[in-house]
Formats: C-alpha cells, sequence, structure tokens
C-alpha cells in the first residue's frame, strides 16, 4: 500500500500528465515542457484559471497567494496584468515603494506608481503589501550627503508618517524594516552596520515600527529578511539573532504583527530540502503570536543542467519540498513569489546563467506558459489542507494545524 506521501507524489505526476491531455499535447506524464504547450496565455482547458488558479486552491485552504509586481507593465504588457488578476489575491511592489522610487528629493515624493499600484489592487478585490519603510539599500543619492545625526530620527519618522498615512487602512501589511541582521559585520546582537544604525543606534528599529503602527493602526507591522532558510551554521546563526530581535521587541511592546522569510532559493542537483531549522524558526514565531508570511520566493536554477525539462522538475520539487515545510505551521497566511513569470524576473540579471539561456525561477515561463512550478505551488496549498484533515479535530494545542489569530483586531481574512 502507498503510504500518503508516496500518493501525493505520484499524483503530482498524474495531474501534470492530466494537464498535458486537456491541452492536447504529446508529452510523457510529469512533463510539461515550454515546447509542448501551446504559445501565448494558457488557455482555460489546461486548467489554470478560476477554480484552479493558484490564488482559489489558496483561498481554500487558508492562504493568500500572490506576488511581486511592476506597476507600470500594467499599461504594457496585457498578458502580464490578465495573469495577475487571474492568479493573485495580494499584491507587492517590486521598486514602486521604496526610497529610491518615493523620494526623488529630499524635500518631495512621487506617488504616481505606489497610488497606480494601490488603485489596481482594489479594483480587483485584491490585497497589498507594502515594501518597504527601512532598508539600507535603494536610498536616494541625497541621503548620504542630506541625512545627519542630528536630522536622521526627523526624516525617518516624517517618511513613515508620510508614506505609511498615505495608506492607512488599505494596506494588508507593511514590511516596517527590511534586513536589519547581517551576522558578518560581528556585532553581538546581529544587528546589520546600516546607514540608520550608524545615524540612529539600534533603537531606531523599535522607532520604525511604533512610528508605523501610528501611521496605519490597521496595517499587519512585518519584520522582513533573507537567508534563514537553509540547514546551514550561517542561515541558523542568522535565524538566532532574527529571533533575538524579534524577542526584544516583543518584551518591549513593540507594535510587531508577523515576519517575512523571503525564500529566494537555489535548486542544486541532487540536493533536497530538510527545513529542521525554519521548522523551529517558524514555530518560535508562532509562539511569539506572530504571523508568518513567505514574502519573496523564487527558485533560482542557475546551477542545474540547461536541459529545460531537467531544470523545471528540480524548480518545482523544490517549491514543493519547501513549501511542504513551511506551510505545516498554521501561522503561515501568506505565500508571495517575487514576479510571476520568469520574462520579468530579477534573476535574468542579478544571477544569469553562465550557458546564456533563460533563467526559469517562477510559476509561469516567458510565455505567460504554466510549468511544473506552478502545480508544485497548487499541490502543496492542497496538502496543507489534506494534512490538516489527519489531525485531531479539537483545536487542541497539540494539533499543528488548528485555528492561528494572534491578533485578531488585525488579522487579515
Amino acid at each position: 500500500m502507498l503510504t500518503r506521501r508516496q500518493f501525493l507524489l505520484a499524483g503530482y505526476g498524474s495531474l501534470l500528465g492530466a494537464m498535458a491531455g486537456l491541452s492536447g499535447c504529446a508529452h510523457s506524464a510529469g512533463k510539461m515542457s515550454s515546447a509542448s504547450m501551446a504559445p501565448g496565455l494558457p488557455h482555460k482547458g489546461m486548467g489554470v484559471f478560476g477554480s484552479l488558479s493558484l490564488k482559489a486552491h489558496a483561498e481554500r485552504n487558508g492562504l493568500l497567494y500572490g506576488c511581486a509586481v511592476r506597476p507600470e507593465l500594467f499599461s504594457q504588457d496585457a498578458k502580464y496584468t490578465r495573469l495577475i488578476i487571474d492568479q493573485c489575491d495580494i499584491l507587492v511592489a517590486e521598486n514602486a515603494m521604496k526610497w529610491l522610487a518615493l523620494r526623488p528629493a529630499f524635500n518631495s515624493y512621487y506617488f504616481n506608481e505606489a497610488d497606480a499600484l494601490l488603485a489596481f489592487a482594489e479594483q480587483h478585490q485584491m490585497k497589498l503589501r507594502g515594501h518597504n519603510l527601512v532598508w539600507h539599500e535603494q536610498l536616494p543619492k541625497w541621503f548620504a550627503s542630506m541625512v545627519n545625526r542630528d536630522n536622521a530620527r526627523e526624516v525617518l519618522v516624517q517618511h513613515i508618517q508620510t508614506v505609511a498615512g498615505r495608506y492607512s487602512g488599505r494596506i494588508h501589511s507593511w514590511d516596517v524594516v527590511n534586513e536589519a541582521i547581517w551576522i558578518p559585520d560581528g556585532r553581538a546582537d546581529g544587528l546589520r552596520k546600516s546607514p540608520w544604525l550608524s545615524l540612529l543606534g539600534d533603537d531606531y528599529i523599535e522607532l520604525a515600527f511604533r512610528t508605523a503602527r501610528e501611521a496605519d493602526p490597521t496595517a499587519l507591522l512585518t519584520y522582513n529578511d533573507y537567508g534563514i532558510e537553509e540547514d546551514s551554521q550561517e542561515n541558523e546563526q542568522k535565524r538566532s539573532a532574527v529571533l533575538l530581535l524579534l524577542r526584544r521587541l516583543k518584551a518591549r511592546n513593540v507594535p510587531i504583527d508577523a515576519v517575512g522569510i523571503q525564500s529566494h532559493l537555489t535548486a542544486n542537483p541532487n540536493a533536497s530540502f530538510r527545513g529542521d531549522g525554519l521548522r523551529r524558526f517558524i514555530s518560535s514565531a508562532r509562539d511569539l503570536g506572530l504571523q508568518v508570511f513567505v514574502t519573496e520566493m523564487d527558485v533560482a536554477d542557475g546551477a542545474l543542467p540547461g536541459d529545460v525539462g531537467t531544470r523545471d522538475d528540480a524548480v518545482a520539487a523544490l517549491y514543493r519540498d519547501y513549501l511542504n515545510v513551511v506551510l505545516a505551521n498554521p501561522a503561515v497566511t501568506a505565500v508571495l513569489t517575487w514576479g510571476i513569470t520568469d520574462r520579468y524576473t530579477w534573476l535574468q540579471t542579478n544571477k544569469p546563467r553562465k550557458d546564456g539561456m533563460h533563467v526559469r525561477p517562477l510559476p509561469f515561463d516567458e510565455e505567460y506558459r504554466a510549468k511544473p512550478a506552478f502545480i508544485a505551488l497548487r499541490r502543496t496549498f492542497d496538502d496543507r489542507q489534506a494534512d490538516a484533515s489527519t489531525q485531531g479535530a479539537d483545536g487542541s494545542a497539540a494539533n499543528p494545524y488548528a485555528p492561528f489569530t494572534p491578533n485578531p483586531t488585525r488579522a487579515r481574512e
């Protein structure tokens, strides 16, 4: 008799085969190669729209699914826009809400793209994440010459009040502080020696969260970071430092509602994802009463062979294995990929393949065709509900799938 795990893995291949039959593609079950799929957006017979979309499967299993977007593309690429509408419940700007985009000059703001993104989200009944209010990167050029120890506090507070206040009551969650931990800098608390730390000291994080709560009482306030996903000594050190920061903030009654795990992953040949340290981290976050968001997920394929089918299968397997670990804890309430189509992925520029082939890290390819990664995402959303049904029905603390509402006044449906 097959174990449940074996059954699910077998079902993964069967589902791909069924999709091939629906689309009239002639290729083997378990493979959904780009060459065999019709060009353009996947048609309805392929089973990726409506009740078969990522957002529909996520909704049925207590999750939000969405992705990072570039609002300027909404007027340039109709297929991209349609795909976002069809698949997503929640959006986040890749760059439009960062300091560099919002602050062209010391005394001026530029909100056109951020406003357009919010209008788009609201028009299509989507939620919007704000990303981000405090970060050491993508600061405008004027920052280094205009911001000093005398005015840094005022500059930070005014920025958060202006930006978060502009969208108050309309944002699902804000990444209030982004990537504040950096172990190589050698501090005992793990804090990064960022411009903000240099100018304001280590209480800049508390200041940012308290100011954000005043500016927007309803948004879920989030600390967001990367490099905490793998079972390596480096990642374990960073997880420990992030937890130290979160515990310190909670002990001081700083208003923080969630932690974001960026989840930029790399697929390696013959390597599997265990995630023991990540499981412990998420459990610790839940113990602190925090929600957990997967905020920027993608899977780099630069270490994989050039064959597209092989790459797509390995990328899908890592999506599946990673999310099976993460979604086992009900504290995780949202999954966002950093983009949705390979056509516009940041990895093509930042982590290109040495063989010159286009990278394939996302659920849809350059021509907006669903890939094995799409099926892996959908399957893991469904696995969560299937796993929950095997647990006790009394909702006791021993049940890891018991309902999780850490802050009912701000928890989002």
